[in-house]
């Protein structure tokens, strides 16, 4: 279609216009001619604005042709003229209708269409029942196929033509909204051009004004998600923004539109008519909000708009009221901020009365499971229910009776709520503040038998829960947890495949190897039945596997191993036991000495290194019971009689502090193990209890049984002396200074130590610190230190028959 020269409003007349038609003030053909006492004809409105200005100007009103003095301004109707003018206006209207017809279609040129479009918006501007005459003319239809023109100024031409065509006219609206218009008008918003987006958006703004198109744009894939895009759009013109709000108003009005646009993240449609809309209405938008999916800053939102009408229809005697309402909820409850604000606006009460009430009026159990999900995500938002009332007499959840009534149902319902249940008392035993209520509600109801036997449930979400409350509940009652894992039931080889049979490290292997982990160290039947399980060759191969490499990292993988270390390291808690032989040769067969060295070194995992050095502490103890003590003949003749050859024979390789033959593997001497170095380069961490761990691994070489100078003299090589010694200066917790002041005590045996240490005015003022205030034992000790370097006369003694 190329571009037209020709000019359609010349073709577009029968007849020409006759001078008498024309105002001799306006030059426009006249729709209300009046005639002066001098027989001259004027357009009504024409002449009696000359006259007014006559008048206000002082002039006596004159005929604006002949200029004669009017003596009246009586103006007379020329209805003749008038009709004669009509019936001319209707005839050439009747042509340029014609014209304009066969002008608006695809193959016309592009100025015969352009023109047609301007001849058909002046006619509906003209007056509004032209636009009757449009419709009956059938130039909608004619109209809406030019919008597949390849020309961008016909397309929105056309656009604003069809606008002008629609406006207050409900006829015209029905013939747009016919076929596949509304989905063409739809593609131009997402046309390039803003000119076609501005007037598709101002064209659909006046079709949704009418109830039944507004369903039809909804209709339309992507017509709401994009009006909901440009709404918020940064691109377009403040005008589109506006047409485009108003738009999506209207689209309102149709329960679906406002479903979309809740997906689309437009939700003040649907929260209003939750809020403020029938009955019918509250339930259909609840429902809407249940199967929506929403990012946490939604659901912030819609909890604060919304939470207390939803806590409302919860409450309420129709069930499917409630359905909807829990379902809403539920949607909203997993984030931390929207279910604090849940908390805040009531949820509790009603929410544990669901989950309790039994009989007539009490929920399904597809829905008691939405209830106790709800909970769950409540619980685990870490608000303090200590002091949230949920019934009378100010019980609150963690209230005994609230307790006994969870546990009760973990027992007695299904495998889904059960699980969600659990997770309530994961999140109630998270917070330090009500752990201590829900252990002695669990040790009262007896129910601890049957939390560790979820260990064993099929069911993946179950089991999982089960293990991450007994991992919160291990370090509170482990004496109890452990009783129950011990013996014959399995429970213990549940949870041991449960911690290995993955090989990607899951969040619930984790849980499960924290909870082993925080047992009682030195129950030894639980050790020894792990010990005949062969748990502890598991453990080190996975150990031993991660530390290698060859097990893929993740986040969970720290908790993991600190848990396996953890676990392996209980067996050197029963070393000197009458059983300890089975533990002996596990440590002897796995070199597992040599493994918790090598773990020294994971810089970063302070738990891993305070564990490795408590578990070098236990082995190095042995020691001395271990070594192999070399046995001199006595001296002979020969030696009575020449004394120089009474002397002892030099031995090599013999251990300096244990006086006898000493291997890592057999002995778990620290010595030969090369350990010393690393334990020293600890003593100068920042956490306390690696320190602590470190430094009564070191004091095993200084302890009763050993060659005590030869551990000072290791030490002094190991440059530890100095770094213990700076220990006791520094401000540290009461139990590393009494392990601090232990050490000293021995370092100051040696007589080069306690001159050097004499004068610095700091060790003393620590050991004088530490014999007036510190524990019983820590001030014996000090006493005896402060005898070492002569503060303290040896033949005083505060503390009498102490050695």
């Amino acid at each position: 279609m190329g571009d037209g020269n020709s000019d359609l409003g010349a073709q577009l007349r029968v007849e020409p216009i006759y001078d008498s038609f024309l105002c001799p003030l306006t030059k426009q053909v006249m729709h209300d001619p009046v005639t002066l006492e001098t027989g001259r004809t004027y357009e009504r409105e024409a002449i009696e604005k000359w006259l007014r200005e006559c008048r206000e100007s002082g002039r006596r009103p004159v005929c604006p042709l002949t200029l004669r003095e009017l003596k009246s301004s009586e103006l007379s109707p020329s209805i003749a003229l008038r009709h004669t003018i009509k019936e001319w206006n209707a005839r050439n209207e009747a042509s340029k209708l014609d014209m304009a017809r066969r002008s608006l279609s695809l193959t016309s040129l592009e100025g015969d269409i352009l023109h047609a479009l301007k001849f058909v918006q002046r006619l509906c501007l003209q007056a509004p029942f032209n636009k009757r005459v449009v419709h009956d003319a059938d130039l909608i239809p004619k109209i809406v196929d030019v919008l597949k023109s390849s020309s961008r100024q016909v397309r929105c031409t056309a656009l604003e033509t069809l606008r002008i065509v629609v406006e207050d006219d409900s006829d015209n609206k029905e013939i747009v909204g016919e076929g596949d218009t509304v989905r063409t008008i739809v593609k131009f918003l997402s046309h390039e051009q803003s000119k076609e987006r501005e007037e598709a958006v101002s064209l659909l703004y006046e079709l949704s004004n009418s109830e039944r198109l507004c369903e039809k744009i909804g209709s339309v894939n992507g017509a709401v998600l994009i009006l909901v895009g440009m709404a918020t759009s940064n691109s377009e013109s403040p005008l589109t923004v506006e047409m485009t709000d108003k738009t999506l108003e209207n689209l309102a009005r149709c329960e679906n539109n406002v479903k979309q646009m809740a997906e689309c993240g437009r939700l003040q449609p649907l929260l209003t008519l939750l809020l403020e809309g029938a009955s019918d209405t509250k339930l259909s938008m609840a429902a809407i909000l249940g199967e929506l999916v929403l990012d946490n800053e939604v659901k912030v939102f819609v909890a604060r708009t919304a939470a207390f009408s939803l806590i409302n229809l919860m409450t309420h005697t129709d069930m499917p009221a409630r359905e909807a309402a829990l379902k809403a909820i539920n949607q909203i409850s997993s984030d931390e901020t929207s279910a604090k604000v849940l908390i805040e606006a009531g949820i509790m009460p009603p929410l544990v009365k669901d989950l309790f009430t039994v009989g007539t009026k009490q929920l399904p159990m597809r829905l008691k499971e939405v209830s106790a999900t709800i909970l769950a995500n409540v619980v685990n938002s870490g608000h303090d229910f200590d002091s949230v009332p949920i019934g009378p007499n100010y019980q609150t959840l963690v209230s005994k009776e609230i307790i006994h009534n969870l546990l009760h149902l973990i027992n007695n319902t299904g495998p889904a709520i059960e699980s969600k249940l659990l997770q309530v008392l994961v999140g109630l035993t998270n917070s330090a503040a009500t752990v201590s209520s829900v252990v002695s509600a669990i040790k009262s109801s007896g129910a601890t038998i049957s939390l560790v036997q979820f260990i064993e449930a099929p069911q993946v979400d179950l089991r999982a829960a089960s293990i991450r409350l007994l991992q919160n509940l291990s370090p509170h009652m482990g004496p109890e947890l452990a009783s129950c894992l011990r013996g014959p039931a399995g429970q213990l080889g549940s949870l041991i495949r449960e911690i290995l049979e993955k090989e990607v490290i899951t969040e619930e292997q984790a849980a499960a190897v924290g909870f082993l982990s925080d047992l009682p160290e030195r129950d030894s039947v639980l050790t020894r039945q792990m010990l005949d399980e062969g748990v502890f060759q598991r453990f080190i191969s996975r150990i031993v596997s991660i530390r290698q490499g060859t097990t893929r990292r993740n986040r969970f993988m720290t908790p993991y191993l600190e848990g396996l270390v953890k676990v392996v390291a209980r067996v050197t808690f029963v070393l000197s036991e009458e059983s300890g032989a089975a533990a002996r040769a596990l440590c002897y067969q796995t070199n597992l000495a040599l493994l918790f060295i090598d773990l020294l070194q994971s810089n970063g995992l302070d738990n891993l290194q305070m564990v490795s050095a408590v578990a070098l502490e236990n082995l190095s103890k042995e020691s001395k019971n271990l070594t192999q003590l070399l046995e001199f003949p006595a001296p002979g003749l020969c030696a009575t009689i020449f004394p120089c050859l009474s002397q002892q024979p030099v031995m090599t390789g013999v251990c300096p502090i244990h006086r006898g033959i000493c291997l890592l593997k057999e002995t778990f001497c620290l010595l030969d193990g090369q350990a010393v170095d690393k334990l020293v380069a600890l003593l100068d961490h920042t956490n306390d209890k690696v320190v602590e761990a470190s430094l009564a691994a070191l004091a095993t070489l200084l302890e009763d049984g050993v060659d005590i100078d030869q551990g000072v003299q290791v030490l002094l090589e190991a440059e530890g002396v100095k770094l213990i010694l700076n220990l006791l200066v520094g401000k540290r917790t009461e139990t590393l200074r009494s392990r601090v002041v232990w050490t000293v005590e021995r370092l100051l045996r040696c007589e080069a130590i306690a001159n050097d240490v004499a004068s610095d005015l700091n060790i003393s003022t620590a050991l004088v610190d530490a014999f007036q205030h510190g524990e019983y034992r820590t001030r014996q000790i000090a006493e005896r230190a402060l005898k070492h370097v002569d503060k303290i006369p040896n033949f005083s003694s505060i503390f009498p028959n102490v050695e």
